[in-house]
C-alpha cells in the first residue's frame, strides 16, 4: 500500500517543477512510511511512497521494467504469483518477487487489455516512454482513490490524495458548489467530482491516457451487474457463498507483515475472521466499543474472538474521541460527514499497534441487500407501483410536507419519510434513502447565495444516473448497482481507505474480490432480501461457523452517538459549532438555520445530530485545508 503522485506537461518536454513534486509526495508521507522514490523524463515527474507489504526489501518504486516503462503503484495484486508464472513462461526474467514487477511487466506487454486480468484492488499510473504516454487506472469498485486536474498552463497533475494535488500549487482551490451541495445531502462528495472546481477523481473500473496533443478523458473497463440468473438452489449457493468466500480471504490474506483484521459484531466482519481462521491462521482481531450499550458491539466480537482463538483487542470510545475530529477532517482531505469516521479512525490505529494490514468486511452489505433501507425500498416500490406518478405527487407530496418529523416517536409513526417516497419517483425515493440528511433540510442548510448559485442542480440526479446505467426492471438491482457506483466508493471506501492510511495500515476487504461480486449479482433476489430478512444468503452461508444465534441477532450498526453527545452538558461538540467562524464564513451555510437547529436539538423537540454533525465535519475541512 502506497501513496503515488506526477506531473505529466500536455504541451511540450518543459522541466517538471520538482519541488511541486516534492511537496506532494510529503503530503502522502502517511500513505508510506517506509520509503520515497522519485522519477523524471522530459515532461515527466513521478513520485511515489511506499508502505512495505510484499517483497520488503524489492519492490522500491516507481519501478522501471525491462521495457523501459516506468510505474508508480498503490495497492495490491493478489493474483501476482499465478501472473508472474505467466510472464516466465513468455521468457520475462523477474527479478524480484513483487507484484509491482509482475504488473508492470504485464502492462509493457498488454497494455491497458492486462488490467482485465488483476485480481485486486488498485490505482497505478504507467509511464510508456517509447510511446510517451502515461496511463491511469482505478480498480473496480474503487478500493484505492485517485485524483487528477489539469493546470491552466497545460500540466497534468494526479495523486492518491486530494490534498496532494492540491499542495502542487499549480490550481486555484475554488470550490465547486454541487459538490457541496452534494456533500450536505450524502455526507461524501460521489465521484468524479471533488470538492474542488478544477480537480476531479477517476471513477471505480476507469482508465484514463494523458500525452501531448490529446486531452486526458476517462473510460470504462468493468462495470457491476445485478441480472439474476443463477439456477442454483438456496442451499447450494450458500455452499458456494462459503467457499468463494474462503477463496477471498485466503488470496488476501498474502502479506510478508503482520496481518489481522477489524472485528465488529456483525455477520460480514465474523465470516472473515472464520474465514482466516480456516486458512490456520491465528487471527489478530481488532475492536472499537462504546459506554453507550445502544452503539456497543464488543459482546459480540468478544464471542467471535473466542470461538476462533482470535488475539483480540479492544478500545473504548467516548465522548472524547471528539478531540480527534481535526486529524480525521485532515485525513479525508475533502468534507465527509459519516460519523462511523471516528469510530473507523481509531480501529485503524489500534490495528497499527498490532499489525500492518487488516482484512474487513466490507461489502457484505452492498453485495447480499444488508442495509436496513433495501426492504423499507422494496415496500415503498410497491405502493409507486399503484398509482402514477403525479396522482403520488399531488397527494402524498403535500402530506409528506405537513406531517411532522417524530424523532421522539416510535418507528411505526415516523411516516414522513415514508409518505415523501411514496410521492417520488424511484430514483429520487432511493436518493433520499441513501442521504445523511433529510433532503430538504439540507437544502435548507444551504444559505440563498449558495442555493441560488446551484440552479436547477439538485443532487439526486447522482443516485438517478446510476441506476440508470443498471437493471431497470428489478428494484433491487437497481438500488444494489447505485450503491456500487456510488455509495460504496465514494463513502464506505473512502472511510476506509483514509482512516487506515493515516496511520500506515493498509485496509483489504476480501467481500469485494471482483469474482464474488460478479457471481452475487447473478443471484435471485429473494436468496439475499425474502420477508423482511436481510442478507439470508450470507447468513445461512456462515450459520454453520458464527451460530445461528449470532447470524440472527440485530446489528447495532458502527457509528457513535453524536446526538447524545450534542445534547450533553456542556457538550465540547457543541461548543465548537457555536464558537467556530470557519462554516460561518465559507459562504455556503445558513447561520440562522443551523443555530436553530442546535437550539432544537439540545432542548430535544428535534433531532438533528447527524444533520449538525456534517456542518461540525464541515468547519473542521475548512479548518483544515
Amino acid at each position: 500500500m502506497c501513496g503515488i503522485a506526477g506531473i505529466i506537461d500536455l504541451e511540450g518536454d518543459r522541466d517538471i517543477d520538482r519541488d511541486a513534486l516534492k511537496r506532494m509526495a510529503d503530503a502522502l508521507a502517511h500513505r508510506g512510511p517506509d520509503g520515497e522514490g522519485f522519477f523524471y523524463d522530459k515532461g515527466v515527474g513521478l513520485a511515489h511512497r511506499r508502505l512495505a507489504v510484499i517483497d520488503v526489501d524489492g519492490g522500491a518504486q516507481p519501478f522501471v521494467d525491462s521495457s523501459g516503462g516506468v510505474l508508480s503503484f498503490n495497492g495490491e495484486i493478489y493474483n501476482f504469483q499465478d501472473l508472474a508464472k505467466d510472464l516466465e513462461r513468455d521468457g520475462v526474467r523477474l527479478k524480484t518477487r513483487s507484484d509491482t514487477e509482475v504488473l508492470a511487466e504485464g502492462l509493457s506487454r498488454e497494455g491497458p487489455d492486462f488490467i482485465q486480468r488483476l485480481r485486486g484492488m488498485f490505482a497505478f499510473a504507467y509511464w510508456d516512454r517509447a510511446e510517451r504516454t502515461l496511463l491511469l487506472a482505478r480498480d473496480r469498485l474503487g478500493e484505492k482513490p485517485l485524483y487528477y486536474g489539469q493546470s491552466e498552463d497545460g500540466f497534468f497533475v494526479f495523486a492518491s490524495e486530494l490534498g496532494a494535488v492540491a499542495a502542487s500549487g499549480l490550481f486555484n482551490l475554488e470550490f465547486n458548489v454541487q459538490a457541496v451541495a452534494d456533500y450536505f445531502f450524502y455526507g461524501y462528495v460521489p465521484d468524479p467530482k471533488s470538492i474542488y472546481h478544477d480537480i476531479r477523481k477517476l471513477s471505480p473500473a476507469h482508465v484514463m491516457t494523458a500525452n501531448r496533443g490529446a486531452p486526458p478523458a476517462p473510460s470504462a473497463y468493468w462495470r457491476p451487474v445485478f441480472a439474476p440468473s443463477n439456477g442454483l438452489s438456496f442451499e447450494a449457493a450458500a455452499e458456494m457463498l462459503r467457499a468463494r468466500i474462503d477463496d477471498a480471504v485466503a488470496a488476501q490474506m498474502i502479506s510478508d507483515v503482520p496481518l489481522g483484521a477489524f472485528l465488529s459484531g456483525g455477520v460480514d466482519s465474523g465470516g472473515v475472521v472464520a474465514a482466516m481462521a480456516e486458512t490456520g491462521a491465528k487471527p489478530v482481531a481488532c475492536t472499537i466499543g462504546f459506554a453507550e450499550k445502544t452503539h456497543d458491539e464488543r459482546a459480540g466480537a468478544r464471542e467471535i474472538a473466542q470461538r476462533f482463538g482470535a488475539l483480540h483487542h479492544e478500545h473504548v470510545a467516548g465522548l472524547d474521541a471528539g478531540s480527534l475530529i481535526d486529524r480525521a477532517a485532515a485525513a479525508f482531505g475533502e468534507p465527509f460527514g459519516d460519523v462511523s469516521a471516528l469510530p473507523s479512525y481509531l480501529v485503524a490505529s489500534l490495528a497499527r499497534r498490532h499489525v500492518t494490514v487488516a482484512l474487513t468486511g466490507d461489502g457484505g452489505d452492498e453485495l447480499f441487500a444488508g442495509y436496513r433501507r433495501y426492504p423499507f425500498f422494496l415496500g415503498e416500490e410497491k405502493l409507486r407501483a399503484a398509482a402514477p406518478l403525479f396522482f403520488r405527487r399531488a397527494v402524498f407530496g403535500p402530506l409528506g410536507a405537513l406531517y411532522p418529523k417524530l424523532d421522539w416517536a416510535p418507528r411505526a409513526l415516523r411516516a414522513k419519510t415514508t409518505l415523501q417516497a411514496i410521492a417520488a419517483s424511484r430514483a429520487e425515493a432511493y436518493a433520499a434513502a441513501v442521504a445523511i440528511n433529510l433532503p430538504s433540510q439540507a437544502r435548507a442548510m444551504l444559505n440563498p447565495e449558495a442555493r441560488a448559485a446551484l440552479g436547477d442542480y439538485h443532487p439526486q440526479s447522482v443516485v438517478a444516473e446510476a441506476m440508470a446505467k443498471g437493471n431497470g426492471s428489478c428494484p433491487l438491482a437497481a438500488a444494489q448497482h447505485a450503491d456500487l457506483l456510488t455509495w460504496l466508493p465514494g463513502r464506505m471506501l473512502v472511510k476506509v481507505d483514509r482512516t487506515s492510511m493515516a496511520h500506515g495500515l493498509e485496509a483489504r476487504p476480501p467481500m469485494l474480490d471482483h469474482r464474488l461480486v460478479e457471481w452475487a449479482g447473478l443471484l435471485p433476489q429473494d436468496f439475499k432480501i425474502k420477508d423482511g430478512e436481510r442478507k439470508r444468503i450470507l447468513k445461512a452461508a456462515l450459520a454453520p461457523r458464527l451460530g445461528e444465534e449470532f447470524v440472527r441477532r440485530r446489528k447495532r450498526g458502527f457509528d457513535m452517538p453524536v446526538s447524545a453527545w450534542f445534547r450533553a452538558a456542556e457538550s465540547p461538540l457543541a461548543d465548537r459549532l457555536r464558537r467556530s467562524k470557519a462554516w460561518r464564513e465559507s459562504g455556503f451555510l445558513d447561520e440562522r438555520t443551523v443555530a436553530n437547529m442546535l437550539s432544537a436539538h439540545q432542548s430535544g423537540r428535534r433531532d438533528w445530530g447527524q444533520e449538525l454533525w456534517t456542518v461540525l465535519m464541515f468547519d473542521a475541512f475548512l479548518r483544515a485545508a
